[in-house]
């Protein structure tokens, strides 16, 4: 949840919704421009599902929002969520903070993203326009892009076409730690 100027709490799902409702979108239509399914779609804005970085980039795109700040939204409903769960471990075995908050128009989002032990991201795959760079800061990962798969341990780096779907793995066990740099023309 974040805090609106007038002081009520916004959950990012239903901020979607609303965005969603006011750009004159159903679900499948975002679904379809989006290239994520419409149950995912309904499962963001229930707030069943917090969507990993590659997702909120493409319903940001669409809605014409800044990333960053729906992002800011997700990583607060997060951990707001692990509070009064006791940070009881979360469906995702991923986790994602924003370097680089804010810049609607900005091409370059950065972000830390940490993997859990032997642990792929939530979803199968992801795809969005633009590229992608990733620098590992600590631990291995695996990321496969299209058929090509690439091992990276501490300190390697990769930059590729975002467009091509890939996903992320660590194969280790221990917390993999990477900065992940994603130009949206």
């Amino acid at each position: 949840m974040t805090k609106t100027k007038k002081g009520r709490a916004v959950k990012l799902g239903s901020e979607i919704q609303r965005l969603r409702k006011k750009a004159g979108l159903s679900l499948d239509e975002l679904a379809k421009q989006t290239g994520l399914t419409e149950d995912y779609l309904a499962k963001i804005e229930e707030e069943t599902e917090i969507p990993p970085v590659g997702a909120m980039l493409q319903i940001s795109r669409v809605l014409s929002l800044d990333a960053g700040k729906l992002l800011s939204r997700a990583e607060t409903q997060d951990r707001n969520r692990q509070k009064r769960e006791g940070l009881k471990k979360r469906k995702s075995s991923y986790a994602y903070k924003t370097l680089a908050p804010g810049g609607a128009t900005m091409h370059l989002k950065a972000f830390m993203v940490t993997i859990d032990p032997k642990q792929d991201h939530d979803m199968v795959e992801y795809r969005h326009e633009g590229e992608e760079f990733i620098h590992v800061l600590a631990g291995k990962v695996v990321v496969t892009v299209g058929e090509n798969e690439y091992r990276l341990a501490q300190g390697k780096s990769l930059h590729f076409n975002s467009a091509i779907p890939h996903m992320l793995r660590n194969p280790g066990d221990v917390k993999t730690e990477l900065i992940v740099v994603l130009y949206t023309p």
